[in-house]
């Protein structure tokens, strides 16, 4: 038996790898036996005095974010933090999130890494479906009171102890208390890479997001060779502009990998163009990651001229499907390589490479990180298709996960028997081994790389009592790529708006409420009785392109 199922172990609830597939791994050198944190603290030892963080006017070296780290570590664990705890991480891109990430992983506690954007229905799941014990938050964000929300929560859920809050707020501990009285006081480092670090959210299509446990040896794998390829060192300044707790901004190379590689993080509460490029111009940033919706307003924006870009070396674009017309625009219009990244916080990822011919990083959205990234590309009945047809995209590897977290019955579904994991993208892939999106095959809408679950929402709607059947389909959109479209059949008169405003009087985020609402007389069926998505879909039409600022004013 491997070692992650012995039933004394605090994560004992997660699918381990077969145990040849372990020894493969670890022979091959993709599984080291090192720890997240156990590699920031090599890097701390090495070279204390490089700057390591950046967030507003605060700056910090790596001897100073390790000695944040380790009292932080310290004050959890005063708080009665202990090693297999799950807590409730819901930070923006703010110092702490890295500072409470790491020092989780040095006590053993896993985070539950949550959205800004999640509210009271995503967070009590993650709070039930994991027994949280405790949650970090901060005081308020945006105009939105979380730790009134978390209090909320916490007499609602009373596994969930503690509550610590940045920048204070109520009851919860202050963040800044973690350090306070800590002295030269450590904890006993957690040193087991084989176990499960934390818990990431899926982007499935089934009811709420579905929990991703990742492993230090596959997690850090997968950092260290996004690093290499992404040719990320000491010199590297990474401007983290999408949510810190996404998948792509932290490990693809992301935060993470730019720790690992020695380099700074820049993190920018504010992801608007002009408060970017101005970051980028001060802090002379190399790099940095977009959703297609960021990279087409950089591309709009008339202040990109104001300011000097002549330091950035690279832009990624991933979490959504960029269009080739829009990738060779950037292109053109930026002196940074341009690179696609596609992957999945389930585990497989994608690069185009630094030295690909600009067609062809225009044109697809990379190949996979490893040689034992196994991709098969399937019919409906799972049989191989030929080479350069489309398919279902399947995988299997070193960093893909062999089952979501307490989740028996859609592992069933969402696995194969032999270990391969359906992603729900269609694809096909080119002779190179670069694979080119097509599509989704799961019943998901994609807004700008935050994904909704169709299911989930018309539950909701269908818990209102004037609401008789509903469906969600994707409508296109020039900025985000995708938006969401509610048709509604009613059992009475019922105005959109009053619905959007039951939506959210449901806790959801804001982003999974429906942007446009139709009440129709019936919904379209197929011959076998589902709701015709497709043809709901067929019912919008292609959006304008978007000019740039110097073609709007020519």
């Amino acid at each position: 038996m491997n070692a992650m199922t012995t039933p004394d172990r605090p994560d004992a609830d997660f699918t381990p790898w077969p145990d040849n597939f372990v020894r493969r791994y670890r022979e091959r050198g993709h599984w080291t036996g090192t720890t997240l944190h156990g590699r920031l603290a090599e890097v701390a030892a090495a070279q204390p005095d490089r700057p390591a963080l950046v967030c507003g006017e605060r700056r910090w070296n790596y001897a100073e974010l390790d000695r944040r780290v380790r009292a932080a570590a310290a004050g959890l664990a005063r708080l009665g933090i202990a090693r297999g705890d799950r807590v409730v991480l819901q930070l923006p891109n703010i110092a702490e999130f890295h500072v409470a990430c790491f020092a989780l992983f040095r006590i053993g506690a896993l985070p539950v890494f949550a959205l800004p954007a999640h509210r009271e229905a995503e967070l009590g799941h993650f709070i039930a479906d994991t027994g949280a014990c405790a949650a970090i938050t901060v005081d308020r964000e945006a105009g939105f009171d979380h730790a009134a929300m978390m209090r909320r929560l916490r007499e609602a859920h009373p596994c969930l102890r503690e509550l610590v809050v940045v920048g204070g707020g109520g009851d919860g501990h202050d963040f800044d208390a973690l350090y306070a009285d800590s002295g030269d006081r450590d904890v006993d480092a957690h040193h087991d890479a084989t176990a499960v670090a934390f818990l990431q959210l899926s982007g499935g299509s089934t009811g709420t997001p579905k929990l991703i446990p990742r492993t230090h040896d596959d997690y850090l794998y997968s950092v260290r060779e996004s690093a290499r390829i992404c040719g990320f060192d000491t010199d590297t300044r990474y401007l983290c502009l999408l949510p810190a707790a996404h998948n792509f901004p932290m490990s693809s190379p992301g935060a993470f990998g730019t720790f690992h590689a020695g380099g700074c993080v820049v993190m920018a509460r504010h992801p608007e163009p002009a408060a970017s490029f101005a970051v980028i111009e001060r802090e002379r940033v190399t790099a940095t990651a977009l959703v297609p919706a960021l990279a087409l307003a950089w591309l709009a924006s008339a202040t990109r001229g104001r300011h000097d870009l002549s330091s950035l070396r690279l832009i990624q674009i991933g979490g959504a499907h960029l269009a080739r017309d829009v990738a060779r625009r950037m292109i053109e219009s930026f002196d940074a390589r341009l690179q696609q990244v596609f992957g999945m916080a389930e585990g497989l990822v994608n690069y185009t490479r630094l030295d690909d011919p600009p067609d062809l990083i225009a044109s697809s959205q990379g190949r996979p990180i490893s040689d034992d990234d196994e991709i098969r590309i399937v019919d409906d009945g799972d049989r191989d298709v030929p080479e350069g047809e489309v398919g279902h995209l399947l995988t299997r590897g070193p960093y893909t996960i062999r089952g979501y977290y307490r989740a028996d019955a859609h592992n069933r579904r969402a696995f194969t028997a032999d270990g391969f994991y359906r992603t729900g993208d269609r694809v096909r892939r080119l002779a190179s081994g670069h694979l080119i999106v097509e599509g989704r095959s799961k019943d998901q809408i994609n807004r700008g790389g935050d994904k909704i679950a169709a299911e989930e929402i018309e539950s909701h709607l269908l818990t209102h009592p004037a609401v008789f059947d509903a469906a969600l389909v994707a409508m296109p959109d020039r900025w985000l790529g995708e938006k969401a479209c509610a048709f509604v059949v009613l059992r009475e008169a019922l105005a959109p708006r009053e619905l959007q405003q039951y939506l959210r009087t449901r806790g959801l985020a804001a982003f999974k409420i429906p942007e446009r609402i139709e009440i129709v007389d019936t919904l379209p069926r197929t011959a076998v009785g589902k709701v015709d998505k497709r043809a709901l879909r067929a019912r919008f039409a292609p959006p304008a392109p978007i000019q740039s600022a110097t073609e709007a004013t020519a």
